[in-house]
């Protein structure tokens, strides 16, 4: 989806970058303090009534952009915000009793009525406590806050202030330090540039009759329970305080083993690798009890911090276009899919309701794949690619976790994927079969299986690449997908064009018009100028490919920025090699590790519920 990362840095300054303030000035003179006082103060919440207005401008998409920012607050439980940007527009009216999430430009507004959350809510009291993640390097300003709050305000600015290393221009009346700059240019306000971020602002103790909450003329209303409204636009900003300055526990996580009764969370070589055996319901509770606080963060990252994003894109209550999607997707999922998705949610804690919308989440995935097999490789055999392309601005990286799963009565697989999503969209099973897919148009065609339940499908149910072809063609399908399906045993593989009314199978070596010309004992699957490049390393190198040519065949820029991971199948060894996006990186550019399959699935123990053993 475009301008996610503009959406919710616009929504996160409404809320957080305000706070900022407190860090910035502290690094001035203590003769500052005197002008620094009103902002220090209403950001130590000292100040039960104010107007905060002004504007911020900060890079996006590589250009300056204003923010028009109104923050008053009226009480400890009413305030009003508005974000202006020239692209999306966002005001937030809270009182006691009710809250409103309006867009402008949309011409419609969400009313919230009811109870609160007793956790999660939007009282300006304190909100900074609940709006800043533990996960954060943010936490820094929730520490700035609170020691402003703590004493008396003008007294300990000067105390911060009064050690720092602070040029003053007697000309200008500005404050420099390092790469930050700050002027008081009338009473009140206070002007402030660090490094490309410009924010002007002008304080007001006094304020005007708060406007009504449920009045909006001319704009179309939806309601919503009050607790769903402030918990998803709270828990998305927190999540987005998350992703956007992680801290240590997320770019350093803890690689301490976990174990439970049906499933195992490894470590390999800085990757996790959950292993799952049992029932449904076994498997379901294994999963969350291993990851508890990756799949809340993979559901957080979805539903609220991507979720608070799309409803200012789009004016439409996500979790309403997950819930839509969901009804018309359930009857064409497996029963046992369902079940393990409802134990899942118990171990978490959560409704099964939301793990069940999660699961239905990827529609628009952009991605590319190969295989190559046979005379394109050095030795033979099959080399399956995967590039996921999708998104590694919402921090599913976070929860990235190669799944390997042997359930009862079904051929073991595994799956590279992310902690609260039981479907997949990279997979190999234990009898050589590989599969990859990329996203195509066709939003809202949901009346059918959903593409990560079809893929799951394949690696539990089919043996043979035959299977898998025969199973697309007679399921129900959603969408335009496009896919690469690979066997390692008999070395051969078919690209594959998908919607809701027609299915087309693209052998090895066969030409194509969206394709191109056939490249022997080849299929390539991808756009653009990333098609053209896939296509133009395959022929240089045909015939040499091995895992290391393999791997480089999905390097930059045939994987793009969004770059979530990237897989190189091997399955006639029963091994894959995982690359996960970082905070910073791609996946295409950080290290490849090996998983071996059949050796995991060997150290499940013995006594468990038999999987299927087909055999071919």
């Amino acid at each position: 989806m475009p301008d996610m990362n503009k959406l919710r840095l616009i929504l996160l300054l409404g809320f957080t970058a305000l706070c900022t303030a407190p860090l910035v000035v502290a690094e001035q003179p203590a003769d500052l303090a005197s002008g620094l006082k009103p902002l220090a103060t209403i950001l130590a919440g000292k100040q039960a009534r104010f107007d905060l207005s002004g504007k911020i401008e900060l890079p996006i998409d590589g250009k300056p952009q204003p923010i028009e920012v109104s923050l008053v607050r009226y009480d400890d439980q009413s305030f009003d915000l508005q974000l202006t940007h020239a692209d999306y527009a966002v005001s937030i009216r809270r009182r006691s009793d009710v809250t409103a999430l309006a867009l402008p430009k949309h011409g419609v507004v969400f009313i919230g009525t009811g109870d609160a959350p007793d956790d999660d809510n939007l009282s300006p009291n304190a909100i900074a406590e609940r709006l800043i993640s533990d996960h954060s390097k943010l936490t820094q300003l929730r520490f700035g806050l609170n020691v402003l709050a703590a004493g008396d305000v003008e007294g300990t600015l000067r105390g911060l202030l009064a050690n720092m290393n602070v040029k003053h221009d007697d000309a200008s009346g500005a404050f420099s330090t390092g790469n930050a700059k700050i002027t008081f240019p009338a009473d009140n306000s206070i002007d402030a540039e660090i490094d490309n971020v410009q924010v002007s602002l002008v304080t007001k103790t006094e304020v005007a009759t708060a406007p009504s909450a449920t009045e909006w003329p001319d704009m179309k209303v939806t309601e919503l329970p009050r607790h769903e409204l402030e918990r998803t636009l709270l828990r998305g900003i927190r999540r987005a305080t998350e992703i956007l300055q992680p801290g240590d526990s997320l770019t350093k996580p803890s690689m301490k083993p976990r174990t439970t009764e049906h499933g195992e969370l490894k470590w390999v070589d800085g990757q996790r690798v959950a292993v799952l055996w049992g029932t449904p319901e076994q498997i379901g509770m294994a999963h969350g009890e291993l990851l508890p606080e990756e799949s809340r963060r993979c559901i957080e990252s979805v539903l609220y911090s991507f979720g608070t994003a799309n409803v200012v894109r789009t004016g439409r209550w996500f979790r309403h276009d997950l819930e839509d999607a969901y009804a018309r997707l359930s009857p064409h999922i497996p029963d046992r899919h369902k079940r393990e998705t409802s134990a899942l949610a118990a171990s978490l804690g959560m409704e099964p309701e939301i793990v069940q919308v999660l699961n239905v989440f990827p529609e628009l995935f952009h991605c590319s794949g190969f295989a190559v097999f046979g005379s394109a490789t050095k030795d033979g055999k099959l080399y399956h690619g995967r590039v996921l392309d999708y998104m590694t601005t919402i921090g599913l990286q976070d929860a990235s976790t190669t799944f390997i799963v042997k359930a009862q009565g079904q051929i073991p697989f595994a799956n590279v994927g992310y902690a609260g999503f039981i479907g997949s969209v990279s997979g190999m099973n234990a009898e050589k079969i590989s599969l990859g897919e990329m996203g195509g148009r066709g939003e809202g065609q949901w009346d059918g299986a959903p593409m990560a339940t079809l893929m799951r499908r394949a690696l539990e149910e089919c043996d043979t690449l035959a299977e898998v072809q025969e199973l697309w063609t007679n399921s129900p399908r959603t969408c335009e997908y496009y896919y690469v399906f690979a066997d390692g045993e008999i070395n051969d593989a078919v690209g594959v064009a998908a919607t809701p009314e027609s299915i087309e199978f693209i052998k090895a070596g066969e030409g194509h018009e969206r394709l191109g010309e056939g490249i022997k004992d080849t299929v390539v699957l991808s756009a653009g100028g990333r098609l053209e490049e896939l296509r133009r390393r395959v022929n240089e190198k045909h015939g040499q490919f091995n895992v290391e040519l393999g791997q480089w065949l999905m390097c930059r820029p045939v994987a793009m920025e969004s770059n979530l991971h990237n897989v190189l199948f091997v399955p006639a060894d029963g091994v894959l090699y995982v690359a996960n996006a970082s905070h910073t990186k791609p996946g295409a550019e950080m290290p490849y590790v090996k998983v071996d399959l059949m050796k995991l699935l060997s150290e499940i123990p013995a006594d468990q519920p038999s999987a299927r053993t087909a055999g071919k």
